[in-house]
């Protein structure tokens, strides 16, 4: 009898395990190295309705300055469900309706800046797509800005794994992080001034929060990509379709956090390749520091490889191999090695040292 009731404690944990979130499709990754950390049919594509707007977010600072002067023209009164209810003839920054676009999810916004940046939305959608392919994004597909079905019912399409490649790289962003990490905004247009409170609310109910954006429709229901960080623990987790989002992505945060430790791996500034010394006389670097989440019992299991070219004409600036980590045998990300040469290193005179401390160059 103690056997039995031991076994169905074991079933009833382990069911509890596996339905823990109610999200149709789910995923979380370390937004420092890519990795996964959790999935629930994260491959599956979905509609994905207003978390478009991260992708029509990214384009836009990419394409165009965030102090140019938008006019509202005739086509936003093609604008229907949540806005930030611009009218014709209002002039406002690229800046202001991106905020306007990621707090209040204006289909309206999205609109404007869709013409303004593509020339029509047909347009904008097609660098929405480009972008979308450059990320690896190999199960997304766009049709407008804003995530709302096309009159054929057919809607942006993606996938949980797809979404959090998009929000990983956006979130690389200076822009776009002050943006979506922002809880209240003010903008003002030459005819109005709006005040718009940022609709994540994990951005109020959970501290550790740094971005996000929320979805809605009637086909796609509840879709909800979000950011956090914890102690140098960078976190993207994405849900589809998921009536308790808000929740469940907290939870899950706080399953990661207790699980993983920020691992420092390679330091940008201090290469140095076991047995390769072809670049003794000069400095080989990363563009950045490697930090892996890794669990306490995974962290003797990660290991870094080289691949590194030998040539005889190079320059500073040059990429000259790569590195390569791997967890588990299992390569998990790989980063460019570049050189600097010592002889072209600059030399500073006293004057030049002296203005560069006086004035932080």
């Amino acid at each position: 009898m103690k056997q039995i009731l031991v076994i169905l404690v074991f079933f009833l944990f382990g069911f509890l395990e596996v339905n823990a979130y109610s999200a149709e499709s789910m995923i979380a990754i370390d937004m420092d190295s890519g990795r996964v950390l959790y999935e629930q049919n994260a491959y599956k594509e979905k509609l994905i309705a207003s978390t478009t707007k991260i992708m029509t977010t990214i384009v836009a600072i990419e394409k165009l300055d965030l102090n140019t002067i938008i006019k509202v023209d005739e086509r936003v009164l093609k604008s229907y469900g949540s806005g930030i209810y611009i009218e014709v003839g209002e002039e406002l920054t690229l800046k202001d309706l991106l905020y306007g676009l990621m707090l209040r999810s204006g289909n309206d916004a999205a609109i404007v800046i869709a013409n303004a940046v593509g020339g029509s939305m047909e347009s904008f959608a097609y660098l929405m797509n480009q972008k979308a392919y450059e990320l690896g994004m190999s199960h997304t597909t766009f049709y407008n800005a804003h995530g709302l079905e096309e009159g054929d019912g057919s809607g942006n399409t993606s996938t949980a794994y797809d979404m959090a490649l998009l929000m990983r790289y956006a979130m690389q962003n200076e822009h776009f992080r002050e943006i979506t990490k922002t809880l209240d905004y003010e903008a003002k247009s030459n005819q109005k001034t709006y005040h718009w409170t940022n609709k994540n609310k994990l951005l109020r109910m959970y501290p550790y929060t740094i971005g996000g954006k929320t979805g809605f429709t009637e086909k796609a229901r509840r879709t909800l990509v979000t950011a956090a960080s914890k102690e140098g623990r960078n976190i993207v987790i994405v849900t589809l379709n998921d009536g308790n989002d808000f929740q469940d992505h907290q939870n899950l945060y706080e399953v990661l956090f207790q699980k993983y430790e920020a691992v420092s791996v390679l330091k940008k500034d201090q290469v140095e390749i076991p047995k390769f010394d072809f670049y003794h006389n000069d400095r080989l670097y990363l563009e950045k520091d490697v930090v892996l989440l890794a669990s306490k019992e995974e962290i003797s299991d990660i290991h870094v490889t080289y691949e590194m070219d030998q040539l005889e004409n190079y320059k500073s600036g040059d990429m000259v191999g790569s590195a390569h980590i791997l967890l588990q045998n299992k390569e998990l990300m790989a980063v460019k090695v570049y050189v600097q040469k010592k002889s072209e290193e600059k030399k500073e005179g006293f004057f030049q040292k002296f203005f560069g401390w006086l004035f932080g160059w």
